[in-house]
């Protein structure tokens, strides 16, 4: 019987270390596109060149300003406290699998007639779920893929950060070269209204022509408080974005400079290769997993559940005697419990999480499907702001020339104001388009790295906690 007893034990160990129940996790296999749809004439592009790639904007204080955001942005030190609380749940969940065991002592004096007594115990309690049909190793399976995830949404908070703080960076220089150049053209144009009245007073030119030069200045003044505001405020985002107060880089970011220029064109790659670098596709890969392992652990509530029990406990009249000349009890044995009826709730409990499961999926299809949009997009984006880019410098080219030549004849009386005010409005126009035009090829430069998953490939430590506590162990408490 005890060989026998033995045997029952040992295999029923084994069980407990193989068997599991509910789907196992399989990779989704999609269907995508072979290349991307404005290259399909074309040879397939390079693998994208995604480490670092803000550096290819050329400028070294973009590049500190990414630094500092990625050691102090809030979003990203959240992510960070989220993976240290989805790794604690991870270890929480590897307990499952171990015997726990708890020990208690307790000491008691009694009175009965004239005698004085004591009584001291001691005792362990220990137990162990085997796990028969692996409810407790889902669990810990979809515990790890939450640590996937949620390392996936520091990678997607870096992504989203870095893209946010290279775009503000370059809407702030943006907008500087515009205020430059609304006050290089209002000076231009107040030149132009001091010829014109003086054409005036000398009878070369009408009171109209007057008073249309000066409006024309004061309305090409009158854009430059906008332009310093959306400057400001783009100013504040970027302080923010890095940790700091609004005002913390107002005096970093004063002095102008141009536009960021990236280096173009930059390879693609394929579509297939958004499954490995989108962080957000990964996460939603990684939530599909963890729904999966969800479904094998409510399966496992539907089946025989066994555990190991046992204590050992010892009295005595005097603290020296336990474990000595005391009394000693132990209990030792198996325990299995049976679902029997619990009116279909185990059984309903199991379809909530396929139907859970399959949200996940369509969400990892929605991710991917997203992705692919966001490129193409991006992609398109750049390359038509490209060739639009190259029409207006073209075109702020020839309104220069248009400009200089209007101005001279103006002066010498061969030509009228309305030349140059058409001129003066043409060239303007032309060339702040020409600026934000410049903005727009960088934007989309970041978007584009940003859909194809380019994040920081650095090291980030999120082991460290932001909040130090003191005197957690027993102390005194505050009144």
């Amino acid at each position: 019987m005890g060989l026998t007893r033995l045997a029952l034990l040992a295999l029923t160990t084994a069980l407990a270390g193989c068997v599991v129940v509910g789907p196992d996790y399989e990779k989704p296999a999609l269907s995508l596109p072979a290349s991307w749809g404005t290259a399909k004439a074309a040879k397939p592009s390079k693998a994208p060149e995604l480490s670092q790639w803000w550096q290819r904007l050329g400028d070294p204080l973009l590049d500190e300003l990414i630094d500092e955001a990625v050691a102090d942005n809030l979003d990203v030190a959240s992510a960070k406290a989220n993976i240290r609380q989805a790794r604690a749940s991870y270890r929480q969940s590897v307990g499952t699998l171990f015997p726990s065991a708890d020990g208690g002592t307790s000491a008691s004096r009694s009175k009965s007639g004239g005698n004085v007594s004591s009584q001291f115990q001691a005792g362990l309690d220990a137990s162990w779920e085997l796990d028969l049909f692996g409810g407790n190793r889902r669990g810990v399976e979809a515990a790890r893929y939450g640590m996937d995830a949620a390392e996936e949404e520091l990678r997607a908070a870096l992504l989203t950060m870095i893209g946010d703080v290279a775009s503000n960076y370059v809407a702030a220089r943006g907008y500087q070269a515009r205020i430059t150049l609304a006050k290089r053209t209002a000076a231009s144009q107040r030149e132009t209204a001091a010829i014109t009245r003086n054409k005036f007073e000398a009878g070369g030119a009408t009171a109209a022509d007057a008073a249309t030069a000066d409006g024309q200045a004061s309305s090409t003044e009158a854009g430059i408080p906008s332009l310093e505001a959306a400057y400001a405020e783009t100013v504040h985002r970027l302080s923010v974005l890095t940790g700091r107060a609004p005002g913390a880089l107002v005096e970093r970011m004063k002095k102008p400079k141009p536009v960021p220029a990236p280096r173009l064109p930059i390879p693609t790659g394929i579509p297939a290769d958004i499954l490995t670098t989108r962080p957000d596709v990964r996460l939603a890969e990684a939530e599909y997993a963890r729904a999966t392992a969800n479904i094998g652990q409510a399966e496992a509530a539907r089946y025989p559940s066994a555990s190991l029990t046992g204590n050992i406990a010892t009295n005595g009249a005097k603290l020296g005697d336990l474990g000595k000349s005391s009394s000693i009890s132990w209990l030792f044995g198996p325990s299995l419990t049976v679902p029997i009826f619990n009116g279909g709730q185990l059984k309903a409990a199991v379809d909530a999480t396929k139907a859970q499961r399959d949200q996940s999926f369509i969400a990892y299809q929605a991710a991917v499907l997203t992705a692919l949009e966001d490129v193409e997009n991006a992609i398109v984006s750049l390359s038509q702001e490209r060739i639009r880019s190259g029409k207006l410098a073209s075109a702020a080219k020839s309104y220069g020339e248009a400009n200089t030549v209007a101005r001279a004849l103006f002066q010498s009386g061969s030509s009228s104001f309305l030349d140059v005010l058409t001129a003066e409005r043409s060239l303007y126009s032309a060339s702040d388009a020409l600026i934000e035009s410049r903005v727009a090829i960088a934007t989309d430069y970041i978007a584009l790295n940003k859909a194809l998953g380019g994040g920081w490939n650095g090291v980030i430590d999120s082991s460290r906690p932001v909040i130090v506590d003191k005197r957690t162990g027993p102390h005194l408490a505050r009144q």
